[in-house]
């Protein structure tokens, strides 16, 4: 069974409920500017989709940009940890502070991205 594509890892010894989302990405290089950003998101991955060519990590950058974006958070807070030269990559969001349970956190950073996916 894979894992799913979006999870929440808490911070250890934290009183606040804070921690961050790992999302599991497909990448899709060199496509055409106007189809730039979440292209799908399925329970293995999140699709994305950038116009920048796997050349010299700009593709790696432009996948940072798209997901900040499209989660309103700053370009500091995304890194890919796992995956630079593949197309299948784990991106981790830090600094994320939630309100409610981590599901019901996910089931938000789900929707915001189905949201930029169907725009």
């Amino acid at each position: 069974m894979l894992p799913p594509a979006i999870r929440f890892v808490a911070t250890k010894g934290s009183k606040t409920p804070t921690g961050s989302i790992q999302l599991l990405c497909r990448v899709k290089p060199g496509v055409s500017a106007n189809r730039e950003g979440v292209s799908g998101i399925s329970d293995n991955a999140v699709e994305v989709c950038v116009a920048a060519r796997a050349k010299e990590g700009e593709a790696n950058k432009a996948v940072r940009d798209v997901l900040a974006e499209a989660l309103k958070v700053p370009k500091s807070d995304v890194d890919i940890v796992k995956g630079m030269k593949s197309r299948d990559k784990t991106v981790m969001v830090g600094n994320i502070r939630i309100s409610g349970t981590p599901e019901e956190y996910i089931e938000r950073v789900k929707a915001a991205l189905q949201e930029r996916a169907s725009t």
